[in-house]
């Protein structure tokens, strides 16, 4: 509609001034060929001038005898009639049509160089235009006196071809407007198909849950960057979802081994106590042992799963202050050894400023040594490394299958080589998470010039001095 409309006002201004145009130059040509008329067929001055007069226009005509007209193949172009001082109209023998006399018509006498224009009509009501000029003239009784001449011209076809050309604009103005508004529609529709398929999209993932739905993108218009992001979204709506069910599941997976474990012991001790048959002391300290070292193993799993609930993007509103990251690497370090007394750890720590969360950043630094030393060998070497914001940490232990690489931070993957070792699987899935939280950038892989063991590097971005 909105088109049409449009379409209409530009058609209707277009239609009128081209109408106007043309119109104008209609009129103008009848005035220019008014202008180069000739002054009339009157005789010169010398002769008498063979008129017919009367006190009206009509009695005028009335008096040029029927036979002295030019024939219907040699009709005049212009039309005479002269206006003398008395008030009488006369006419040529030539005359066929009369023109309406004004008033003030005669008033030009006082004025003999100049010539006058004006609308006038014929006695039957037809449009002109008249020119009014004057001249001398002989009488019959060879008398001179001044009159004017009107010379005239019918515009009654021009009117006509003015008409014609309104309807015919009209009709072509209608028909535009019909037809803009068929092509509107047709390409509104068009153009509002992908929305249209956008909207049925939302809503059946609204009725049905179901993420991960994406329409079709033609084009690089607006509507086709609209449902690009659409697909984006969704796509990335469904890959959360997954990882979603992905974490519950193998949380799942994880809890159940040490529950089960718990329930099997305590359901001994149960039925010990209860036929009255007491356990020998050292199996009941090894069970209770077990117990508590099942209980240490969901604490920790619990921890690094709601260190993990937290969203995989950074979460711009969170606090974040700056942290001074060289003396969070020695509190670690503290811990570490502690963790492993028989190794050595040999440290080259530098002071590097960072924006982050100080817990977050101390609880991945924590993981990646513990990593080491879960697979240090005994009295092995641990190297650990801070400068210009890159943190090394370097085990001589066995080192990472290549094949095994890529799957290291993944939630809950465990090497089968260590999957006898304790840990839930989400120690690095956590550094990883940290690290993209802060801005930096985390890998692992095998030690530097061939060496043994595994080498982990992190890069944050920040300066060596504080802050200010």
């Amino acid at each position: 509609m909105l088109t049409a409309a449009a379409v209409a006002v530009a058609i209707a201004v277009a239609a009128g001034a081209c109408w106007l145009v043309v119109r104008e130059k209609l009129y103008q040509d009848v005035h220019d060929n008014l202008v180069s008329a000739p002054r009339g067929p009157i005789t010169p001055p010398d002769q008498p001038s063979q008129l017919h007069c009367g006190t009206t226009p009509a009695e005028g005509l009335a008096a040029v005898p029927t036979n002295s007209g030019l024939d219907r193949f040699n009709s005049q172009k212009y039309d005479y009639q002269l206006l003398l001082t008395d008030g009488s109209v006369c006419f040529p023998d030539t005359a066929t049509k009369a023109v309406e006399v004004q008033p003030d018509d005669t008033a030009l006498l006082s004025n003999p160089k100049s010539q006058v224009f004006r609308e006038g009509s014929y006695l039957n009501g037809d449009s002109a235009q008249v020119r009014l000029t004057t001249t001398m003239i002989r009488l019959i009784n060879g008398t001179k006196q001044p009159a004017v001449v009107l010379t005239a011209l019918p515009t009654s076809g021009v009117e006509g071809s003015l008409n014609s050309l309104a309807l015919l604009m009209a009709g072509i103005a209608g028909l535009g407007v019909i037809g803009a508004g068929f092509t509107g529609r047709i390409v509104a529709r068009s153009a509002l198909k992908p929305v249209d398929q956008l909207t049925d999209v939302v809503e059946h993932i609204a009725r049905t849950e179901e993420v991960g739905t994406t329409i079709p993108v033609n084009g690089k218009d607006e509507i086709a960057r609209l449902s690009t992001s659409f697909n984006s979204m969704s796509t990335a709506l469904a890959n959360s979802r997954e990882r979603q069910t992905r974490l519950i599941a193998d949380a799942g997976h994880e809890l159940r081994t040490p529950l089960t474990s718990l329930r099997t012991n305590v359901d001994l001790l149960i039925r010990s106590d209860a036929q009255g048959r007491a356990l020998p002391a050292e199996t009941r300290a090894r069970m209770l042992g077990n117990m508590k070292a099942q209980m240490q193993e969901l604490t920790v799993l619990i921890g690094d799963l709601l260190q993990l609930s937290r969203p995989d993007t950074p979460n711009p509103e969170a606090v974040r202050t700056v942290v001074p990251f060289h003396e969070t690497v020695g509190r670690a370090l503290e811990r570490g050894r502690l963790r492993g007394p028989s190794l050595v750890f040999e440290t080259d720590v530098r002071p590097w400023y960072v924006h982050g969360d100080p817990a977050a950043l101390e609880r991945a630094v924590i993981n990646l040594l513990d990593n080491a030393v879960k697979y240090s060998p005994p009295a092995g070497t641990i190297e650990v490394s801070l400068r210009e914001g890159r943190l090394t940490v370097r085990d001589h232990g066995p080192g990472i299958p290549a094949e095994e690489l890529p799957y290291v931070f993944d939630r809950f993957w465990r090497s089968p080589s260590s999957r006898q070792l304790p840990g839930s699987g989400l120690g690095l899935s956590i550094v990883a998470q940290t690290v993209q939280d802060t801005g930096g950038q985390v890998s692992l892989g095998p030690a530097p010039n061939g060496g043994p063991g595994a080498q982990a590097v992190v890069l944050l971005p920040g300066q060596p001095s504080e802050p200010r």
